[in-house]
């Protein structure tokens, strides 16, 4: 299988609006304004070699690259580059697609060659969409999906169980699908640091450690083990969500009910556009001057509105009144219709 990746999309898509920033640093985020509270969505390749990276606030990105171009996040934008996307890799013919989110997704095929398939499917998305992408070849999910960042930017790489130790073994378990900061912490008060320790982990330690679903789970990770068909099914999302950052902290209660109100009902009218029920509502509070916490609550599964938004201000009272808050957030989970495949709602650093 193969695992597609645009190389980065979101400032590619500003770049093909404005060719006169092609070859600079762009920076996506926000409002796009630098002097503003907000997060990087995006970052130019030339602005992440100088240390710029999603999820950064865009005060400390203008500080690593005062030279930088800051542009507003516009998502009607990358959602109709992404559909042409993947228009593109549904086009090839013989192929399965499973969406992954705006700028990645699995393609299945039967092919005796599948670096050819690679070099094919990178020339279809060029020449339709004039957007770049890097694609991982692999015989796992997991493999195909590791893979691509070898290839980065415009390549191919495959990963397979031939070569997946060969490759991985002695790199850092971080660098592994899946595994983030606070894992990689976790598995190395064990002395798990590089996949080949992970490979060769006691199931038992990893049990005690993650839980009896998780602890197995890590451990078939280190092994590259994952799926081995691609899942065409139509990609549905779970929730939609809504957050604000503010420019001056705000405090109290009744000021943070205020914002999550509006932000419920933005929420819910895209719950309403696909007509499913409401079945879990989060909060997510940011404190000054970066502490996240979230509170949720399960409900019955119901599309009144007011129950939703009873329910998200509910939670507002277990949020601390006294510390400033700097940003809130609703997300709205639904119930998800008959043989629906699973997704989070494909947007880069909100939930």
């Amino acid at each position: 299988m193969l695992h597609v990746d645009l190389d980065q999309f979101i400032a590619a898509v500003e770049v093909l609006r404005r060719p006169g920033l092609a070859g600079r640093q762009v920076i996506v985020g926000g409002r796009g304004d630098p002097t503003e509270r907000g997060v990087v969505a995006t970052a130019s390749y030339e602005a992440r070699e100088l240390g710029v990276g999603s999820g950064m606030p865009l005060r400390v990105a203008a500080r690593r690259a005062p030279q930088a171009v800051f542009l507003p996040v516009d998502k009607p934008a990358y959602e109709a580059a992404s559909a042409q996307v993947m228009a593109v890799l549904r086009a090839l013919p013989g192929v399965q697609v499973q969406v992954l989110g705006w700028d990645e997704a699995f393609v299945g095929a039967r092919t005796d060659d599948p670096e050819a398939l690679a070099r094919r499917l990178q020339e279809d998305v060029l020449a339709s969409t004039r957007l770049h992408c890097s694609v991982g070849i692999g015989d796992t999910t997991v493999r195909a999906k590791v893979a691509t960042g070898f290839g980065k930017p415009r390549g191919v790489f495959r990963l397979t169980r031939e070569n997946w130790l060969e490759v991985m073994g002695e790199r850092p378990a971080r660098e592994l699908w899946g595994v983030g900061a606070k894992v990689s912490a976790r598995l190395a008060r064990h002395g798990v640091a590089t996949v080949s320790q992970l490979v060769h982990a006691d199931r038992a330690v990893l049990v005690e450690e993650f839980g009896p679903r998780m602890g197995p789970w890590y451990l078939q990770l280190g092994r590259g083990e994952g799926a081995r068909e691609v899942d065409p099914t139509p990609w549905v999302a779970r929730g939609h969500s809504r957050e604000r950052t503010f420019q001056e902290d705000i405090t109290g209660h009744q000021r943070a009910r205020e914002e999550v109100a509006d932000l419920v009902a933005a929420a819910l009218d895209d719950v309403a556009a696909e007509g499913r029920p409401v079945v879990r509502v989060t909060l997510k509070v940011r404190y000054a001057p970066f502490l996240t916490r979230s509170h949720a609550r399960t409900v019955e599964p119901t599309h009144d509105r007011s129950a939703v938004t009873a329910t998200a201000l509910d939670l507002v009272g277990r949020t601390d009144a006294e510390r400033p808050v700097r940003l809130l957030g609703v997300h709205l989970e639904m119930a998800l219709p008959a043989g629906a495949r699973e997704g989070t709602t494909p947007t880069r650093g909100a939930w």
